[in-house]
C-alpha cells in the first residue's frame, strides 16, 4: 500500500455551544461565509473549509484539515483531543455496510448514474489514511479519477453502477414519469448487484427525496428482508457514500466524454448557459432529432415544462 497521506475530510458533532464558538473564531478571523444547503453555517479559510450542519454535525474538509484539528478546532473549540478517534465516534463507518449515491441528476447531458459500494473497517481505514473525498470536493477529472483509482484499490471492495445510454434513459424516464423514481431504481439495481458479491445487513443512501423510494423497490424486487437501509442528508461524511460519490460521478464523467466524440461536441457538465448554447449548437449541427441520444429530454431546456 502507497504511504498515508494527510486527512482532508474530517466530521465529528458539536454541541450548540461549540457551534457558536467556531462561528465566533471563524468571524474572528476573518474568514469568507458562504452558502451550503441545510447547514447552519459554512466558512472558508486558507486550504480549509468548516461546514456545520443542522444536525450538530461539523465537516471539516480541505488541504489543511489536520491543522485546523490539532492547532483550533480541539484547543480553542471542543478542548477534547479525539483526532483519529473515529472508531470511537462514528463506529458504524467501520462495520460492513454499503454505501450508495448518484451523479448526473442535474445534468443537462449524459446518463443518470447510481453508484453502491460494500466497504468494512480494512477498507475505510485505508482511504481515511490515503485522503479519500467525497465527488463534490473534487476539482478536476484528473483527480476524480484518481481518486476513483484509490476507491477500487483495497482487496475486497466491491464496486457496482447502474444506468442506461442516453436513448434508453429517456424511455424509462418515459415510462417511469418521475426521476426519483427511477432514480431509486437504479439505485435498487446497483445495491442489489453489488450485494450479491459480498452480503452485508445495512446501507446508507445520500437522501435525495425524503420519501423512501429505493427501500420500496427494494421490497417490491423481494431484497433481503435483513437488511436495513437508512438515508441521510449529506451522507457522504461516511466515507463508503463518499466512494461511491466518487465512482457515480467519474462513471458520469467518463460516459460524457463519450458522448462528446459521438457529437464531435465538447458537451457540457451541469444545465447552465454553456450547457443551453451546446444544446442549440447540437441541434444546428445534427437536428433536433438527436437529442435523445445525448441530453436529457423532460429537462425544461428541452421540453418546455
Amino acid at each position: 500500500m502507497p504511504s498515508s497521506s494527510p486527512r482532508t475530510l474530517y466530521t465529528l458533532s458539536l454541541t450548540p455551544d461549540q457551534a457558536d464558538a467556531l462561528a465566533n473564531w471563524c468571524e474572528a478571523h476573518a474568514w469568507s461565509f458562504y452558502d451550503v444547503p441545510y447547514a447552519s453555517y459554512a466558512y472558508r479559510g486558507e486550504d480549509v473549509n468548516v461546514v456545520r450542519y443542522s444536525s450538530g454535525k461539523l465537516v471539516v474538509q480541505g488541504k489543511q484539515t489536520e491543522w485546523f484539528i490539532l492547532n483550533v478546532l480541539e484547543p480553542e473549540i471542543t478542548q477534547k483531543p479525539q483526532f483519529g478517534l473515529e472508531k470511537l465516534e462514528y463506529p458504524e463507518w467501520f462495520r460492513p455496510h454499503a454505501g450508495l449515491d448518484e451523479s448526473g441528476k442535474g445534468d443537462l447531458f449524459g446518463p443518470l448514474v447510481a453508484a453502491c459500494v460494500i466497504a468494512d473497517e480494512a477498507m475505510v481505514d485505508f482511504w481515511l489514511q490515503n485522503g479519500l473525498k467525497e465527488s463534490k470536493a473534487i476539482a478536476s477529472d484528473a483527480r476524480l479519477f484518481e481518486m476513483e483509482r484509490l476507491v477500487r484499490k483495497p482487496k475486497g471492495v466491491v464496486v457496482e453502477t447502474a444506468f442506461s445510454g442516453m436513448e434508453k434513459y429517456n424511455e424509462l424516464y418515459a415510462q417511469f414519469g418521475n426521476l426519483n423514481e427511477l432514480l431509486a431504481w437504479f439505485h435498487a439495481k446497483a445495491l442489489e448487484n453489488a450485494w450479491q458479491r459480498r452480503s452485508v445487513t445495512e446501507g446508507l443512501l445520500d437522501q435525495f427525496t425524503p420519501s423512501k423510494c429505493v427501500q420500496k423497490v427494494l421490497k417490491k424486487d423481494g431484497f433481503c428482508e435483513n437488511f436495513v437501509l437508512r438515508q441521510c442528508v449529506r451522507a457522504e461524511s461516511d466515507p463508503v457514500v463518499a466512494a461511491a460519490s466518487v465512482v457515480a460521478r467519474a462513471t458520469y464523467v467518463r460516459q460524457l466524454k463519450h458522448l462528446s466524440e459521438c457529437a464531435s461536441l465538447d458537451l457540457p457538465k451541469g444545465a447552465g448557459v454553456r450547457a443551453k448554447e451546446m444544446l442549440q449548437r447540437l441541434i444546428e449541427k445534427q437536428g433536433r432529432e438527436s437529442l435523445p441520444k445525448f441530453a436529457k429530454m423532460h429537462f425544461r431546456t428541452i421540453s418546455g415544462k
